[in-house]
């Protein structure tokens, strides 16, 4: 519903734009009407300046440094939640009383294990195929097994394809790394947590047991809680896009996939990774930061500053405290690539030029260490962000499935090729 409206004049004549205002954040201008009143559209480059949709899911407020998820602080969900409980806020718009929590955990757990089939397609793909290639195809492949949740127009099967993703996809991502490392794929265990399941799945062996470490366990479901969703980021666009076609869930959780498989985007944390081991050594420290310094030089420090974040990343804070806790656990002191990590820190967080341009250190630069540190190697990590966004992408394409206004995306263009011309015949060109 419009609250004002502002006065655009073209060509002599004024128009009127309605103006919409949303719980908090910046008010948005309908340009709705724009091309039929008008005959002009906008253009935004990566639609920075334009609001996709209208959600009731998660805000972002990058100057202040705050994130929500349906009104709650990522930090308070972080900390006194788990993950399961967030996949449940994002999904039905509240927390679940304990009755509702325990029955949602029950179906999630009840859908983890894969049609027996699926294990063949693994043996289709090389041994050495990145797992994120390994994801693209098994997630797209869900919907060839899973008919009766195929239908968007039913609720019902809205709900059953959502409750088998969640509860599906840490078993193929464990079942991508033991196809990566060359070990027997480990089944689900129905008595453990949804990351100590994880956990399990991917590190387990069958020829002795395994113990979860909880303190591993919990730092585990806090990375998911982290990732859960992000609001209209590139790969939340594309599921919406996909979604807006009519396409079933399977289908627009694999082109999300795809997107988030990007350096930019979800491939961060490996890059920041790759940079450290690159850096070497802490004596080569200030080479690269001067490197980072000088505008005319191509190389960038990957997991500082952040797209939609001028502030600190408020999920910067929470894992930086998680990867310190897996460190102290695990024990792991006289590693370089940690000395370099830390040194990079401490520069990041006093050193002038960092402060002015606020390039803190964001999530991705200690969601990295923290995953080696577990023991997944650089190739899975965007793998864990795909297995914990994908609640995110789920509540998204729901909310957009069920909202009345919704059309199927159809971005405009400023074309700058060749006016009309005729067909020359080839012997004349």
């Amino acid at each position: 519903m419009a609250n004002s409206t502002v006065r655009l004049e073209l060509g002599g004549k004024t128009h009127e734009l309605n103006v919409r205002r949303g719980t908090i954040g910046p008010d948005v201008i309908d340009i709705g009407s724009l091309y039929s009143n008008t005959g002009m559209f906008t253009y935004d480059p990566g639609f920075t300046s334009t609001a996709s949709c209208e959600s009731k899911i998660t805000y972002i407020d990058g100057e202040q440094g705050i994130l929500l998820h349906r009104g709650y602080p990522i930090e308070q969900l972080a900390e006194q939640g788990d993950f399961l409980e967030v996949c449940y806020l994002l999904l039905y718009g509240e927390l679940p009383t304990k009755a509702q929590k325990e029955d949602f955990d029950q179906r999630v757990t009840r859908h983890t294990m894969l049609h027996e089939q699926m294990s063949r397609f693994f043996t289709g793909f090389r041994r050495d195929a990145h797992p994120m290639a390994v994801m693209c195809g098994m997630v797209g492949a869900l919907s060839a097994f899973y008919h009766d949740s195929t239908d968007i127009s039913d609720p019902h099967q809205r709900m059953v394809a959502s409750i088998r993703m969640i509860a599906k996809m840490p078993t193929i991502a464990a079942m991508t790394y033991k196809y990566h490392v060359g070990q027997p794929f480990i089944y689900p265990r129905n008595e453990l947590s949804y990351a100590a399941n994880f956990l399990h799945m991917c590190f387990a062996v069958p020829c002795e047991e395994y113990k979860v470490n909880p303190v591993l366990a919990r730092a585990m479901d806090r990375i998911f809680i982290l990732h859960a969703d992000h609001e209209q980021n590139a790969s939340t666009s594309t599921v919406r896009l996909a979604g807006s076609s009519g396409a079933n869930p399977f289908a627009c959780i694999a082109a999300g996939i795809a997107c988030l498989w990007g350096p930019a985007h979800g491939g961060a944390n490996e890059a920041a990774l790759n940079m450290l081991a690159e850096i070497g050594t802490p004596d080569r420290i200030p080479e690269y930061i001067a490197r980072a310094k000088d505008k005319n030089d191509p190389f960038r420090l990957m997991g500082f500053g952040h797209r939609v974040y001028k502030n600190y990343d408020p999920r910067a804070k929470i894992m930086q405290k998680t990867c310190h806790e897996v460190l102290a656990e695990l024990g792991i002191k006289d590693d370089p690539q940690l000395e370099i990590a830390m040194e990079l820190e401490r520069i990041a967080l006093t050193d002038e030029y960092f402060i002015e341009k606020k390039l803190y250190p964001n999530i991705d630069f200690y969601s990295g260490i923290t995953l080696r540190a577990l023991g997944f190697p650089t190739t899975m990590f965007t793998v864990l962000f795909a297995l914990a966004r994908t609640v995110g992408w789920i509540a998204q394409w729901k909310e957009m499935i069920e909202d009345p206004q919704q059309k199927i995306g159809r971005p405009r263009q400023l074309y700058t090729g060749a006016p009309q011309r005729d067909y020359v015949p080839i012997d004349q060109r």
